[in-house]
């Protein structure tokens, strides 16, 4: 009986999906895959939000010998919008309203993403019985929620999360090194000197990028 695979891959033939393709066949392994079209939005029914809470793909359920299973899912997705939505809305000379709404409406959907999980969490960590890299990784944009116009209140599991943690004092020292965190979620003077301070670094790496490689 030829051996069955343990690895199902959800994908596409996008960037991201054709990176786990490639990998599973450099490293040779056996893998059933469904092909998910995105176009259709097969990515946002409820069975596939079982498999990956984020809607998107790819996503792997990995099968164990004794039946238990584990699914992967490309889980950084916050860092990049959140970062466009602080862009757009506080450092861009020019509003734009396209740029605001895009990445604001997406952190806020990254952050529905992670209130619901945090909503079957019986822990109140994101991934397992105590904290992890998962809930450092996510705190770490979260606590500037506000500052590109997503406040916590909105989403309540993740308010309560964000809490827990900012109590810990190991916490609050990480938060503080190298230096002192220079805004507060809940203060508008804070974030406004926040704003122009980052301001004037954040153009002036840009005209530096634009020199070197405006031209190429």
């Amino acid at each position: 009986m030829a051996p069955q695979p343990h690895i199902k891959l959800y994908t596409d033939s996008t960037p991201n999906g054709i990176k786990i393709t490639t990998a599973l066949e450099e490293l040779g392994l056996l893998y059933e895959l469904e092909h998910l079209d995105i176009s259709t939005l097969r990515q946002k029914e409820p069975w596939y939000l079982e498999i990956n809470p984020n809607g998107r793909i790819p996503a792997i359920v990995d099968t164990f010998d004794d039946g238990e299973s584990i699914r992967v899912f490309e889980g950084g997705s916050i860092g990049p919008m959140q970062g466009q939505s602080s862009h757009f809305l506080r450092y861009a000379p020019t509003k734009i309203r396209y740029g605001i709404d895009r990445y604001v409406t997406e952190t806020k959907r990254l952050y529905n993403v992670l209130d619901v999980q945090l909503s079957k969490s019986k822990s109140g960590f994101l991934v397992g019985d105590h904290i992890s890299i998962a809930d450092i990784a996510a705190l770490s944009w979260v606590i500037f929620g506000p500052y590109v116009d997503v406040p916590l209140d909105l989403f309540p599991n993740l308010q309560k999360w964000e809490a827990m943690l900012s109590a810990r004092p190991a916490i609050t020292r990480g938060f503080h090194i190298p230096k002192v965190l220079g805004i507060k979620s809940d203060d508008p003077e804070g974030a406004a000197k926040y704003q122009q301070r980052h301001a004037d670094w954040v153009f002036k790496g840009m005209q530096a990028d634009q020199q070197a490689f405006g031209q190429k």
